[in-house]
């Protein structure tokens, strides 16, 4: 079709920016007013320049992290086989300097960015209301908020942040807290008044874009007060930081130090329901955030006590070892998916599924599985997966509502499958670890998989009208023994997988340097003979056999469980009896490996050990969250280039774009962790908390009812202010609930996974749900009614799901506690 959308032309980008600015950095309309050009065009190209700049930070920090993680690992495998004088010869080993070099690194990256995320339109508004105000009134509304709440926030922010740096660089102050390394720290707190200043910057041409939509009427009397507001901002800076110089000041001071009438706790109401009310008029939260804090911190404690916590919350986001991830994470999805490693998964899977009743179900959420772990960007994830699936399943006569509820469901699974983003940010929400987030999350975001696909098949195994075996036009040419290939090709994957374990658990060290790489490149050399020879594979097939059975007896003889190694021993046997045509004097003939494996190969299966590798060393503790996305981002950088798809001015694409997603989730942190320091400061949430906990109800029926919240916000608001906003100030309430007598890290684990499962819900809620307009937007001929259908079916399916976990609290402790060793 001629205007079938093109996935090489698909903008990764987030679903939660709300408006990503089409004009090219320093453009201005024509008939904006003649002294507003200049200025605007100046400042926007600025920011655009100091963000290109910022965003070349991420290789320095990925070489950092990387070589900290093969120093590391290279001197244990070198001490393990008695080596380890040449590895300290070499140099290799732990560093000290590495964990606080990326930190700083990571926290530069979206703090002195934060003016060009602005500059790019890269923020998040709660728009339902006002993409519906006329153009006039939406810069009305902008430019009025812009000059009462943006100008003087960043204004305050950057003068405190200027000071926090300075006594910073005047004490020589280092990291000595939580550091072995101790560096100074005022080089990374530049980032936090330059960053400031640039943002500040910025509001200036944002305000002349707001002045130039609503017509020059409107304008002329903005302008006219421009002078009056330009004189009662600069009275009520010097009488904030210096009230002696100006008349009125110290009466000012005096005003701001008064004991407010009203008890900290009601302030504090006064202060959620005013963020409420103009989070929904549609202004940036994050700036929202920052002024909210500020004046009402103000008028409950003091100016002095309010910014120190936000010069300290945002000092503390910089250095977040654990928000470190997200960037790398996000970078590399993007880089996987700018490479085309996506679109060759599906096509991958499609052709070996294709003889199967139901393949694009099964290859959609296959490969929305694989993404998920790649990048939890859902946006992307039902648009990717859309362009890909959606003209193959119409023409293919599949039923349009489950090929809509498929891959709009599949898309959610991002939100949840680790490494997910949401869940890097919710560690920290909820004092947490990110690795037991992640091994929580491991099981119910198989389970919601698993759900998906037992749905799908099961109803194609009801009606196979809904998912018909694909034309022959769609299938790939096969040899006679199609079956013995697919049974053949699994047992090799699975013996490679398990010499992979046995490798990464150190089975083979001890004996010469790196024997479990050693013994690994052996396997697949063996494997790719067998694969070109038929002789060497019956060969190999035996020798497959007897190893998966001599492992079992060897978990026997140590007096382990050998639960898994009975699963892969009973597969392994299963699969040699399903491949013994091979035997038959016929397969001399007739028997050979279709080209269809050779991208299976190529495409299935570089990505998903990729994500395998990164993920698994996250959930076996070899690896933090933040190395695992680094050296996940490496590997992407690396498959690019071994596909040939690398060039750097993609690279450098890519760069901007995981930048303007960091600086989007990470100074919305910084804004939020602000704004609940100073609401948990006045004492309300333990107010509601004492409320909620009078009602006399049980504890069960008051988690629900948050539950039940959370999934009304999931509507109109994004997980990112859900996580950020919403779940600190219900915390204390959660925390206090005994439920299952669960002690309080595990309840926070558990009530972490539930919250992702629900707002996975809610994503797939009409009228709201994004996704499907996301669909909608790639598959044209799909009836938005047929698409709400078909969420609705998978909306009931993930409840189901939510509802197991809510009552098995296991399914998600399970795998943290055997993991920890508990």
């Amino acid at each position: 079709m001629a205007d079938e959308p093109n996935p090489e032309d698909l903008e990764i980008a987030d679903e939660l920016i709300a408006e990503r600015r089409a004009e090219a950095p320093g453009e201005t309309p024509e008939d904006m007013s003649a002294w507003q050009r200049p200025i605007t065009a100046a400042i926007d190209v600025i920011n655009y320049r100091a963000g290109q700049i910022i965003a070349l930070l991420m290789v320095p920090l990925i070489v950092v992290v990387v070589y900290e993680v093969i120093s590391r690992n290279s001197f244990a495998i070198l001490q393990d086989a008695g080596f380890e004088d040449l590895a300290r010869s070499l140099g290799l080993g732990p560093t000290l300097w590495v964990y606080d070099t990326s930190r700083m690194i990571a926290g530069v990256l979206f703090m002195a960015a934060a003016g060009y995320g602005l500059m790019r339109g890269v923020h998040i508004r709660a728009d339902f209301l006002y993409r519906n105000w006329s153009s006039k009134t939406q810069a009305t509304v902008d430019a009025l908020l812009y000059l009462l709440f943006f100008m003087p926030s960043m204004i305050f922010f950057t003068i405190v942040a200027s000071q926090f740096w300075w006594l910073a660089y005047s004490t020589g102050e280092t990291m000595a807290i939580d550091s072995a390394w101790g560096p100074l720290l005022w080089p990374a707190r530049t980032a936090m008044p330059v960053g400031g200043f640039l943002l500040m910057l910025q509001g200036i041409p944002e305000i002349f874009r707001a002045f130039h939509k609503m017509g020059k009427e409107r304008e002329k009397l903005f302008v006219r007060a421009l002078p009056v507001y330009v004189i009662a901002l600069a009275w009520l800076i010097l009488a904030i930081f210096a009230p002696q110089l100006v008349p009125g000041g110290e009466w000012f001071t005096g005003v701001m130090s008064a004991r407010p009438e009203l008890d900290k706790p009601t302030i504090g109401l006064i202060m959620l329901f005013a963020m409420l009310f103009v989070i929904f008029i549609g202004f940036p939260i994050s700036f929202t955030l920052i002024f909210l804090a500020f004046v009402f911190g103000i008028w409950g404690a003091n100016f002095k006590l309010t910014t120190l916590l936000m010069t300290l919350n945002t000092n503390s986001t910089m250095l977040n070892d654990q928000l470190m991830a997200v960037p790398l994470f996000v970078l590399m999805g993007i880089v996987m998916e700018a490479a085309g490693l996506m679109e060759r998964l599906f096509a991958s899977i499609q052709m070996i599924m294709a003889r199967v009743r139901g393949a694009l179900f099964i290859a959609v959420l296959i490969v929305s599985t694989i993404f998920a772990a790649a990048t939890g960007i859902v946006g992307a994830s039902v648009t990717l997966l859309g362009i890909m699936a959606g003209a193959t399943m119409s023409r293919s006569g599949y039923n349009v509502q489950l090929a809509a509820g498929t891959i709009t469901a599949g898309g959610t699974l991002g939100i949840l499958i680790p490494p997910s983003i949401m869940l890097i940010v919710m560690g920290p929400v909820l004092e947490v670890s990110t690795l037991d987030l992640f091994r929580g999350a491991f099981i119910p975001g198989a389970l919601l998989a698993s759900l998906y696909l037992l749905y799908t098949l099961g109803r194609c195994w009801l009606n196979p009208e809904l998912g018909p075996i694909l034309a022959d036009e769609d299938q790939p040419e096969t040899s006679k023994f199609y079956g013995a290939e697919v049974a053949l090709i699994c047992l090799v994957v699975l013996t490679v997988c398990r010499v992979f374990g046995l490798s990464l658990g150190g089975a083979f060290a001890g004996t010469v340097p790196f024997a479990g790489l050693i013994v690994l490149a052996i396997v697949l050399a063996v494997a790719y003979a067998a694969y070109r020879r038929l002789n060497v594979l019956r060969i190999v097939v035996p020798i497959a056999v007897i190893f998966h059975l001599y492992m079992i007896t060897a978990n026997m003889a140590g007096g382990e469980l050998p639960i898994w190694s009975t699963i892969f021993g009973a597969f392994t046997v299963l699969l040699a009896i399903l491949g013994r045509p091979i035997y038959s004097r016929e397969a001399d003939d007739s028997f050979y490996f279709s080209d269809l494996w050779d991208e299976f190969f190529a495409g299935l299966m570089p990505p998903t050990i990729l994500i395998s590798f990164a993920l698994g060393s996250i959930l076996l503790g070899l690896a933090t969250p933040a190395e695992a996305a680094a050296m996940g981002a490496f590997g992407a950088i690396l498959l690019s280039i071994g596909y040939r798809k690398f060039t750097i001015p993609s690279f450098f694409d890519s760069l901007i774009k995981a930048l303007e997603i960091t600086v989007l989730i990470m100074f919305l942190v910084a804004a939020s962790n602000f704004f609940g320091a100073q609401f948990s400061a006045l004492g309300t949430p333990k107010m509601m908390t004492e409320l909620l906990l009078g009602l006399d109800m049980s504890p069960y029926l008051i988690l629900i009812l948050v539950m039940a919240l959370i999934f009304l916000l999931g509507w109109p608001l994004e997980w990112v202010p859900i996580v950020l906003i919403v779940v600190p100030i219900l915390l204390p309430t959660v925390e206090a609930l005994d439920v299952y007598g669960l002690d309080r890290y595990d309840m926070m684990v558990w009530f972490g996974i539930l919250v992702a499962v629900n707002l996975q819900t809610a994503w797939l809620s009409p009228p709201v749900a994004l996704s499907a307009y996301f669909l909608k937007g790639v598959v044209p001929n799909w009836d938005l009614k047929d698409i709400y259908l078909g969420m609705m079916q998978f909306m009931l399916v993930q409840l189901f799901g939510l509802i197991l976990l809510f009552l098995f609290p296991q399914l998600v402790l399970w795998l943290p506690e055997v993991m920890s060793g508990n």
